[in-house]
Order: structure tokens, then sequence, then C-alpha cells
């Protein structure tokens, strides 16, 4: 699916609250990345949306310690449009394992 077929608005980072701001700083802390996190949202939010999961892998190539990081959120609907999706960040993790 093409993002620009998806509805800008049906998927969402809660951008405005402290949960995102966490996720900068620890993007920022394991990426090695060029481009800036806010040139990134976009394709992550369509990463996760269209494999239908709660999470973004920072491949090793791309992080200051080579080795892969995940990053995880919840996904909610808003009550009042369930187009609409929010992923909220939790953390940051090694592995998918459960703690």
């Amino acid at each position: 699916m093409d993002f620009t077929k998806l509805n800008r608005s049906s998927v969402q980072f809660d951008y405005f609250s402290d949960n995102y701001n966490r996720f900068k700083t620890d993007f920022n802390k394991y990426s090695n990345m060029v481009i800036p996190l806010p040139f990134l949202t976009e394709n992550i939010l369509l990463t996760m949306s269209e494999a239908q999961v709660n999470y973004f892998r920072l491949p090793f190539p791309y992080s200051k310690d080579n080795r892969d990081h995940f990053f995880i959120f919840k996904v909610s609907m808003q009550s009042d449009n369930q187009q609409v999706r929010t992923y909220e960040y939790l953390r940051h993790a090694l592995s998918l394992n459960k703690k």
C-alpha cells in the first residue's frame, strides 16, 4: 500500500505526549542514522500499519552499538473515531521476547 493512498490522519503517534518524547530520546540514543526522526515518522507508521504490528525494528547497521533495537507501542483506536489508530510508545527492547 502506498502511504499517499493511506489517509495520513488514520495512523498517528501521540506527538504531544511524554511518551512520544521518550520515544524520540530512546531513538536518538540508539540510532546512528543521519536522517532525523521527524523525517522518518511517516515511514515508521506506514510500516507498522501495513504489517499490523505494534513495534518497529531499527536494524543493526543503523544502530550505534551494531545491535537490532525494537521500539514497542500500544495501539489504540480513538473513542470518537474508530478509523484513527494512535501509536503510544511503551518501551525499547533488544528483542521481542516478553519481559
